[in-house]
């Protein structure tokens, strides 16, 4: 039981640090917006992105993988929801702050743990349920339908959440064996293809050097964000780390303020506080509930010893 519990405190860890890379990404892309359109600024961040992932897959041996019959549709499944989340989410960020389409995107650790119980058959407590609704209830606060932050391109950040739902269902489903080095270059070259395809559909703009830095940067920020999404989904109880995915608005909240200038209203720093809560008691749950398992596990053994 003690290894169990290390697991998802490992699963916890990569998704804070998941959340970290992917807030400092989206900084630097809404950085870009005023300079590169949405596909153009996909296919090329997807560029360095592949290149440097194919390095490290190069590196470690795993740059040719034969995916199995078993898994094929699975990954599948798992690439349209990268591709279809990074496509919604990126067109709500590109028109909206940062700080709402992050506080959106917080619907989805009550989505991924509803999933999980649904489909991986994973025992979620009543108490955790009412943490995570909670939660949810902290983003509407921050979200606040009608306000000047949620305009039409809020939906698309919330059909991002769908997409990404499946994405973290999906990897969840993966072989042991499956590397996650591999599953991040498949992961890769598909937005970067569907960002070259869809950039055709638009007038390119003038690629300045620093431009190509930045998106150098993205790309590093993204490599993160990929390899410990992967990790997360596959170390622990998905209902265990989601709730850690709630430390994307402070990070959100700092960059918004220190890059745009964004300074957050009492009514998103009540629902951020009521979100982190919920997550922090999810956690203090999740470790009584294993510590008393634990327990009585000893307990049972005990009593058959005598």
């Amino acid at each position: 039981m003690t290894i169990l519990l290390s697991d998802n405190m490992r699963g916890a860890a990569f998704m804070s640090i998941t959340m970290a890379a992917y807030v400092a990404n989206d900084t630097v892309m809404k950085l870009l917006s005023d300079q590169l359109n949405l596909y153009q600024a996909m296919f090329l961040r997807g560029i360095f992105t592949t290149l440097l992932i194919g390095g490290l897959c190069l590196f470690k041996g795993v740059l040719i993988y034969r995916i199995p019959k078993g898994d094929r549709l699975t990954i599948t499944l798992r690439l349209v929801g990268e591709v279809g989340g990074t496509v919604f989410y990126l067109t709500a960020l590109f028109h909206m702050p940062i700080a709402n389409a992050s506080a959106i995107m917080q619907a989805l650790p009550l989505a991924v743990t509803l999933a999980g119980a649904i489909f991986l058959s994973e025992t979620v407590g009543w108490r955790r349920y009412l943490a995570i609704f909670a939660g949810f209830f902290g983003v509407l606060m921050i979200v606040r339908p009608g306000s000047d932050g949620f305009n039409e391109y809020s939906m698309f950040a919330v059909i991002a959440v769908l997409f990404i739902v499946l994405r973290d269902i999906s990897t969840r489903r993966l072989s042991v064996g499956f590397p996650s080095l591999f599953v991040s270059l498949l992961t890769s070259v598909s937005v970067m293809t569907v960002g070259a395809g869809m950039s055709l559909t638009e007038e390119w703009r003038p690629v300045a050097f620093s431009e190509v830095v930045m998106l150098a940067v993205a790309a590093s920020f993204i490599i993160f964000g990929y390899l410990f999404s992967v990790m997360a989904m596959r170390v622990g109880d998905i209902s265990f780390s989601s709730p850690f995915r709630y430390t994307i608005l402070i990070w959100a909240i700092i960059l918004g303020y220190v890059v745009f200038g964004d300074i957050p209203d009492s009514w998103t720093i009540m629902g951020s506080l009521i979100i982190v809560g919920s997550g922090v008691y999810t956690f203090y749950r999740e470790r009584y509930v294993y510590g008393k398992g634990h327990r009585d596990d000893h307990n049972d053994s005990s009593k058959r010893t005598a």
